[in-house]
């Protein structure tokens, strides 16, 4: 098979690249600089310039494909300027979709993610749940308004998408919050963690597994939530903890003051620079909120699974440790 990837040059992208090129796939990664995707080149991907919010770099590189997996977005909690997030998740996902609907291509994987859901309020909720705002991010409002407003009524007028719905996506190489979080407890820089705020914790290699059974057994028009174990931080670095022997922080913030802190700097960060982890959109999305889901469905229906946190956090951990040495 032939597969066009969006977002290859990502966490999750390009270990879904490198997976299907070592089943033996043919893979077209659109990078927006082909000089810096050299690690995709030397796996044998066939790079082409381009980018999602440019449609007419699209569909050169996607004619002839068998399927589309469209990963790419825009992902950053607490950043002082989110004006790229809907030109990139919503605009360059609508770009994406429509050039696969007008080369009628037979298949695609369109990752979204179970932040659509906001938080859930302890609740494992499945893929038909649905929460309509306010949202407590940039990104939370504009994958669901790719989600809900781009695919799922493409899907409804006969794009053979499915839909796949990751939760937190924690591995080596990851440059997320999670992954400075991890950095800042190997640190002993982590004195406190948010009381009760969780998520549905998945390794990478998994997630693009996921992908991949998504791209060959999902049903087109159907989601599926990529939703590892449910955890609350503080429990996950408990049990760093019992692998490597840091200490975890004791302290727990309670949600409550974590809100106050939000509203607090909401009006701080209009007058004075602010680092990311203290801005108000960071205070909301770590106060108390719970963003997990139920991944029986994935199970069930693509034979999916994810392993345990210890052994997948044992690795994330180690690979942190090697960096920092």
């Amino acid at each position: 098979m032939r597969y066009f990837i969006t977002g290859a040059t990502g966490f999750i992208g390009g270990r879904l690249a490198r997976l299907l090129v070592e089943a033996g796939h043919d893979v077209v990664a659109l990078v927006r600089s082909p000089a810096k995707a050299g690690a995709l080149q030397q796996l044998g991907v066939t790079l082409a310039p381009g980018d999602i919010t440019e449609r007419e770099s699209l569909a050169g590189p996607m004619r002839g494909v068998d399927g589309v997996f469209h990963v790419a977005a825009w992902y950053e909690v607490g950043a002082k300027d989110p004006s790229a997030a809907a030109k990139i998740n919503v605009e360059g996902t609508r770009n994406v979709l429509e050039v696969m609907q007008a080369l009628a291509i037979p298949r695609g994987v369109y990752t979204s993610t179970i932040a659509v859901h906001s938080d859930t309020r302890g609740r494992l909720v499945e893929e038909g749940y649905r929460y309509d705002g306010p949202h407590l991010s940039a990104y939370d409002q504009t994958k669901w308004r790719a989600h809900y407003e781009v695919a799922l009524p493409m899907i409804a007028a006969g794009l053979p998408l499915v839909v796949v719905q990751p939760g937190v996506v924690y591995g080596p190489g990851d440059h997320s919050s999670i992954h400075q979080v991890l950095t800042d407890y190997l640190r002993g820089r982590l004195p406190m963690v948010p009381r009760g705020t969780a998520f549905c914790w998945a390794h990478v290699e998994d997630v693009a597994r996921g992908h991949v059974l998504a791209m060959e057994k999902g049903r087109p028009g159907e989601c599926y939530h990529l939703a590892g174990p449910a955890m609350t931080l503080a429990e996950a670095l408990a049990l760093a903890e019992s692998i490597c022997g840091v200490k975890a922080p004791r302290m727990q913030a309670p949600p409550g003051l974590l809100r106050a802190m939000a509203a607090l700097m909401s009006v701080i960060e209009r007058a004075l620079p602010v680092p990311a982890n203290f801005r108000s959109e960071t205070l909301r999305v770590s106060a108390g909120t719970t963003y997990i889901a139920d991944a029986s469905k994935a199970q069930r229906e693509l034979g999916w699974s994810t392993r345990p946190v210890a052994e997948g956090l044992a690795e994330t951990l180690a690979s942190i440790r090697a960096g920092l040495a």
